[in-house]
C-alpha cells in the first residue's frame, strides 16, 4: 500500500528530517524496504505507534516510513553519550529513566500526546533477543488509556537480520482503541491485543517497491 500522502504539517528539528530522508535512502536501497498499510497511520491527532522490538533500528525504520513526525523515548543514558547524545536530542527523543517510574518522561509522553503528536512506545518494552514477538508490558497500554488515543500496531520484519541484507519489512495496522471506562488490567489487555494483532498480520502475497 501506499504511504499516507495527507498529513498533518507539524514542526520537526531541521536534523530529524534529515536523518529521514537519510534512513529513507539506506532502508530502500540496501534493504529494499516493503512498507503496506500507511492508510492505516492517523492524519490528525495523537496516536501510540506501537511496533514489535527487534532491533535497534526499528526506531528510524518506523519514523521513514511515515509522513507524519514521530516522537520516541530513549534510556537516559544515551542522551549522556557523546555525538549520539547531541543528535537524539534533536530528533524528536526525549529521556526516559529504565527501570523506575520516570514521572518527568510520563508528563512529556501525555503532553505530546494531548497536543496531537504521535508517539512510539513498544509494547514489549524492550528489545527481543531471538526476533520472536516478547512478553507485553503494561506501559503502552497504560499511556493509550490515561491519554485515550489509539495504539496502532506495526509489524516489523528482519530488522534484526539489517546488515545480512535480508528485506525489511513494516506494516501498519489498523488502530485499536482503549475502553473510556478503564482499570489498570485493561492497561495490559491493551498491550496485549497489540502484540496478537500482530502476530496474527502477514505481509502481501505480491509485493510492490514503494
Amino acid at each position: 500500500m501506499p504511504l499516507e500522502k495527507k498529513f498533518t504539517v507539524e514542526s520537526s528539528p531541521f536534523l530529524f528530517r534529515f536523518g529521514r530522508t537519510l534512513f529513507r535512502i539506506m532502508f530502500k536501497v540496501l534493504c529494499r524496504w516493503h512498507i503496506e498499510g500507511g492508510e492505516n497511520i492517523p492524519k490528525t491527532g495523537g496516536a501510540i505507534i506501537a511496533p514489535n522490538h527487534q532491533s535497534f533500528f526499528d526506531p528510524p525504520l518506523t519514523g521513514s516510513a511515515m509522513r507524519r513526525p514521530l516522537n520516541f523515548m530513549a534510556k537516559e543514558e544515551l542522551f549522556k553519550v557523546p555525538i549520539l547524545g547531541f543528535c537524539i536530542k534533536r530528533t524528536n527523543a526525549f529521556p526516559v529513566k529504565r527501570g523506575a517510574q520516570d514521572l518527568s518522561a510520563m508528563r512529556k509522553a501525555f503532553s505530546l500526546l494531548k497536543s496531537g503528536r504521535l508517539l512510539l512506545m513498544f509494547p514489549e518494552g524492550t528489545r527481543s533477543k531471538n526476533g520472536q514477538i516478547g512478553k507485553a508490558r503494561a506501559g503502552a497500554g497504560m499511556v493509550s488509556c490515561k491519554a485515550q488515543v489509539p495504539l496502532l500496531p506495526v509489524k516489523i520484519e528482519n530488522t534484526n537480520k539489517l546488515f545480512r541484507l535480508k528485506k525489511i519489512k513494516i506494516k501498519f495496522l489498523k488502530p485499536i482503541y482503549p475502553p473510556a471506562n478503564f482499570s489498570k488490567d485493561d492497561y495490559l489487555k491493551m498491550s496485549q491485543k497489540v502484540l496478537d494483532k500482530i502476530a496474527g498480520a502477514a505481509f502481501e502475497k505480491n509485493e510492490k517497491k514503494k
